[in-house]
Formats: C-alpha cells, sequence, structure tokens
C-alpha cells in the first residue's frame, strides 16, 4: 500500500504522525511511505533520517495526498485540506467530529474513509487517545502554575506552597487518563488536589493510587461548593467520540477568585466550561469573568517530539494492519479498527456525532 505522511499545517502544530522506525517497519513490509519533506522537523527528525529509513521523499502537500491510499495524520484536515480529500482515499488521524459540523460535512462530501484515532475502543480503553491525554494532562498543571504567576496576569499563588503557607488548590473534573495524570503532577508538586468523578469504582481506584488526592461526586452543587476556593481548574471530561458537555457555567465561573486559572483539556470536543472557545499555542490565553483561560486545542504539540514517539508506539499496529490486509480485511483481524471509521463513502457511522449534529446515521459496510 502507499501510505502518506504529510506536513501538518494547524498553526504550531510540530507533532508529525510517524517517526523515522515506524516508517522502516512499514518499508520493511513492502509498503511505499511518502513523507513529505520537512514534516519531522518540529519533532526533531530531519528528512535526512526519513530518507534513510526508505522513505520517497515529497515537495508538495498535494501529491503526497493525491498519491496516497493511506494518509496518516496527527490532526484533523483544515478547510485547505478539504479539496485533497475523495473516494477511496483512507484518513487516518485525530478527527474530533462532534465539535466540528464543518469538518464532519466535508468528509462526507468528499466522500473520503475517515478512521479516528479517538474511538478506536478495545476493552473499554481508548489505546490511541491514552498517550495524548498523558500528555495533556501533565502538561495542564505545568501551564496552569505558569499562568497562575502575577505577572502573567495571575492570582499569584504558588501550587506547592511553602512551609507556613497553605498550598494551591487544583480541583480536577473527571478522573480519566487525562484527569489521573493532572492529578499526579498536580500532588507530586505538592498542591491540594480534589477530583470529581461521577464513576464511584473509579473514585475508589482513584482513592488508593493517589492516596494524596481528595475525590468528590461530580455534581453541580459541589463544583459550586468548591469553585471558590480554587486556584487551578482542570476540565478533563471525556464522552468518547461525543461533544464534551458544558459542566461549567459563565454564573459558576464568576465565584471564582481574580487571577485564578482554567485549563480546558476538552477544549478539542467543544470544551467543558461555558466561556471556553479553542486557542493555539501563538496564542494560548484569554480572560473571561476574571479567569484566565488557557484552552489550546493541540496541547501535546508543545512537546512535539514526546507526543510524536507516543503516538506512532500506539498507531503504528493499525497502520501496519491496515497496509498489510487492507481496511476491510483488517477490520476483521481487529474489530476496533470497525468503531474508529467515523465516515466511508459519504455516510456518517458514528452514533455520537450523528446526534451532535442532527445527521443520518447510516449501517457500516466494507463490502
Amino acid at each position: 500500500m502507499i501510505v502518506g505522511i504529510p506536513r501538518e499545517i494547524k498553526a504550531q502544530e510540530n507533532r508529525v504522525a510517524m517517526v523515522p522506525g515506524g516508517v522502516y517497519q512499514l518499508v520493511k513490509r513492502g509498503h511505499n511511505v511518502l513523507v513529505e519533506s520537512g514534516a519531522g522537523a518540529g519533532s526533531g527528525f530531519p528528512d535526512e533520517m526519513y530518507h534513510h529509513a526508505g522513505a520517497e521523499m515529497i515537495s508538495s502537500h498535494e501529491e503526497v495526498f493525491s498519491r496516497a491510499e493511506l494518509v496518516v495524520k496527527v490532526k484533523e484536515p483544515l478547510p485547505e485540506e478539504y479539496p485533497l480529500l475523495r473516494r477511496g482515499l483512507i484518513l487516518f488521524t485525530y478527527l474530533h467530529l462532534a465539535a466540528s459540523k464543518s469538518l464532519t460535512d466535508a468528509l462526507l462530501a468528499s466522500g473520503v474513509t475517515a478512521i479516528a484515532y479517538e474511538t478506536i475502543e478495545q476493552n473499554r480503553r481508548l489505546p490511541l487517545l491514552e498517550p495524548m491525554s498523558e500528555i495533556a494532562g501533565r502538561m495542564s498543571i505545568v501551564v496552569g502554575g505558569y499562568f497562575l504567576e502575577k505577572h502573567r496576569g495571575g492570582s499569584g499563588v504558588l501550587l506547592g506552597g511553602v512551609p507556613g503557607v497553605l498550598p494551591g488548590k487544583v480541583v480536577v473534573i473527571g478522573g480519566g487518563t487525562a484527569g489521573v495524570n493532572a492529578a499526579r503532577m498536580a500532588t507530586g508538586l505538592g498542591a491540594d488536589v480534589t477530583i470529581l468523578e461521577v464513576d464511584l469504582e473509579k473514585m475508589r481506584f482513584l482513592d488508593i493510587t493517589l492516596s494524596k488526592a481528595h475525590t468528590l461526586y461530580s455534581s453541580e452543587t459541589h463544583l459550586e461548593e468548591v469553585l471558590p476556593e480554587t486556584d487551578l481548574l482542570i476540565g478533563a471530561v471525556l464522552v468518547p467520540g461525543a461533544k464534551a458537555p458544558k459542566l461549567i457555567s459563565r454564573q459558576m465561573l464568576r465565584t471564582m477568585r481574580p487571577g485564578s486559572v482554567l485549563v480546558d483539556i476538552a477544549i478539542d470536543q467543544g470544551g467543558c466550561v461555558e466561556t471556553s472557545r479553542p486557542t493555539t499555542h501563538d496564542t494560548p490565553i484569554f480572560v473571561e469573568e476574571n479567569v484566565i483561560h488557557y484552552c489550546v486545542a493541540n496541547m501535546p504539540g508543545a512537546y512535539a517530539r514526546t507526543a510524536t514517539q507516543a503516538l506512532t508506539n500506539v498507531t503504528l499496529p493499525f497502520v501496519e494492519s491496515i497496509a498489510d490486509r487492507g481496511l476491510a480485511e483488517a477490520c476483521r483481524w481487529q474489530p476496533a479498527i470497525l468503531g474508529g471509521i467515523n465516515c466511508h463513502g459519504g455516510q456518517l457511522h458514528l452514533a455520537a456525532v450523528a446526534n451532535a449534529h442532527g445527521l443520518p446515521l447510516s449501517p457500516l459496510s466494507l463490502e
């Protein structure tokens, strides 16, 4: 199969879909891999490494799409890439369609087969989303603490405190992968951490594994109780494939102290706070209701090398399976891939996206 690795064109997106070692493995299996020049530069992988791995280096973004049978990306196609999509092409990337009707419409109009990393599920886990959630969760505490600095507009609270001074209060909404990693980082700094969750079994697990953090059942009443004392709020809510629920209203946000910080990790699924809107690494924050909002939609892109390596670790087995067997046979060997197929041949196959946009849902047939 001809596999294409284009350069990401989203603002400040320095990740690349595959490290040179992954290219080498595909070439070794008899596949032709097209890599756009400069695709790996932001992650510290120069063109020479891909050439040495056996890739065919392509100077044109359009040529990668036109020649490839399987395009492997990191982020969703941008509007300027919509014309490059076509029927018969397999697109394998993060899509987050529930947050974007325009992208959903473009994928359906093109007839492309769009497979989303974030909706492939195995054993009740999302293996292709987890590494990025781990990075985003850990990163949320780093950037949150940074913007709490007074000269950055924050309240001037040091999360870990010092002897004789109480530590800062961190509230994490959601006890999934991103939330757990945020809580781990925050407790490691010595912050006072509370995780809100609705799954009681998960709360018992968190209570045992994160003994320095508090758990609290997630409800509007409990959120209203903790927000006035919160210095750093982490939104780590995830409903697989669906738009994130708005758990924090503007009115609730007004109760937080001026200079408090919100990091909405769920922003790539629409955000879990009413006032959230996507930002970029160039301009990562804005202020609403005296609260600093950090809502970068591709947070792991800031740590591009680590993120690229972690992403390749989990995506490469699926890429190999599709390239070796073709999509239909790969789905028989790895049924989890079926859950990743959001669009195929102009039809929508993911219920959460259909519900989000009021679009018809069609049964999937790859025959």
